[in-house]
């Protein structure tokens, strides 16, 4: 193959049909995975025009045929509080006989740099390979646990001051109770249209939602589920306080008659069995999405560190595998009220730290401390302790899929 022939170039909607051809090749989606969640070919293009369109796709052609890509959603994440603008990676693939010849790394640099020119100074991504995206700068950061209960098992009704209601997938009330759980969820998408449309477009046609609405009629948490040969199958649950887990829960032990067991996912740090009575149900940790700090000084200069009482400095080396912008030495200033600055020096500096350890750090998927102890953050027990303090404690919570 005459890599001299491919030219690196946008990808317009004219190519969807293309863009699709080339994602159901590489992930090898067949026509009978379609159809168990209702889908043809035609109706997926036609679901991801409308996102295709705001999206920023790059590929490489050989001539006019599409055979490498990747795919960039316009997001905004919650990061301690903060809102961040997030590129969204998607849509990666190359067909096997272009592999090898360098094609992805060359977009996804391009891709971060679109992203950095743009604003979006962290990136998300569901990984279809841990190791490879790990050596392009991006790390793990959260997880999902899936559980198994018994009818059995199934909490017993408890008193609350509000009720849960039934409503339509697409209810404006289920955004609303969405936006309010995200207002204070670290890691969090604030979802869009375009997010929205991605949360729901490999569900099954016959998907359900419920939402708690306390005592004031405020929407303060959600189910969406479905219920399937006597299992019934929760896909998020959310919630902003005890009193709506609990109704919630209610809402799934009243259906005891119809299921034999519930099947769902947590994206939360909070494993579910030790809030049950019987304890004994099946709970399974996987790694969920990875992340990547775009830009980096520009990324400090909106974290929320904690306050304290001195100002704190860190020296520091950082290697990132793709971008220039996050390679080098650098000189973290973090001022009493929280505010980041960072300076690029000329210093040759003894503490050292990859962009995938920091971002997995600064996101609070893991703690300075532990990241020292495994040996992926070099520096003293003072630095340690500066960061322990500076940073906040809180995993983050992704339930989207994109």
């Amino acid at each position: 193959m005459n890599k001299k022939k491919l030219k690196m170039l946008p990808v317009s909607s004219k190519y969807m049909e293309q863009y699709n051809a080339l994602l159901r090749y590489v992930f090898q989606v067949t026509d009978q995975e379609l159809s168990s969640v209702g889908w043809q070919e035609k109706e997926i293009i036609r679901a991801k025009f409308p996102t295709m369109e705001k999206a920023d796709v790059i590929g490489w052609f050989d001539n006019d045929n599409l055979v490498s890509q990747v795919a960039v959603y316009p997001m905004q994440v919650q990061i301690f509080g903060k809102k961040y603008a997030m590129g969204g990676l998607t849509g990666v693939g190359t067909y096997p006989e272009y592999s090898n010849m360098g094609l992805m790394h060359k977009l996804l640099e391009q891709a971060l740099k679109n992203m950095r020119k743009k604003g979006q100074h962290i990136c998300y991504l569901y990984p279809y390979s841990i190791p490879y995206y790990r050596r392009k700068g991006w790390e793990l950061v959260s997880d999902k646990i899936s559980y198994e209960i018994k009818d059995y098992q199934l909490p017993k009704n408890r008193q609350v001051a509000g009720s849960v209601q039934r409503v339509r997938t697409e209810s404006e009330e289920l955004k609303l109770a969405y936006a309010r759980y995200a207002e204070h969820t670290h890691g969090a998408v604030i979802r869009d249209e375009l997010a929205w449309n991605e949360y729901w477009l490999w569900d099954p046609d016959d998907i359900m939602a419920a939402i708690y609405y306390n005592e004031h009629n405020e929407p303060d948490g959600y189910l969406i589920y479905w219920i399937a040969n006597e299992v019934f199958y929760i896909k998020d649950m959310i919630f902003n306080n005890e009193e709506a887990r609990t109704g919630l829960w209610n809402f799934v032990s009243a259906h005891f008659s119809m299921i034999n067991q519930v099947e769902g996912n947590i994206y939360t740090d909070e494993p579910l069995a030790f809030l049950l009575e019987d304890a004994s149900i099946k709970e399974t940790i996987s790694p969920y999405y990875m992340a990547r700090i775009v830009d980096f000084p520009a990324f400090i200069a909106d974290y929320p560190f904690k306050a304290d009482a001195a100002e704190r400095e860190w020296r520091f080396t950082m290697t990132d595998p793709i971008l220039d912008c996050n390679q080098g030495s650098f000189l973290l200033k973090i001022s009493k009220n929280g505010r980041g600055e960072v300076i690029s020096i000329t210093d040759q500096c003894t503490d050292k730290i990859s962009i995938q350890t920091m971002t997995t750090m600064l996101m609070g998927y893991k703690r300075p401390d532990y990241l020292a102890k495994i040996g992926r953050l070099q520096t003293s027990e003072d630095i340690i302790d500066m960061l322990e303090d500076a940073i906040e404690q809180q995993t983050p919570y992704i339930s989207d899929y994109f």
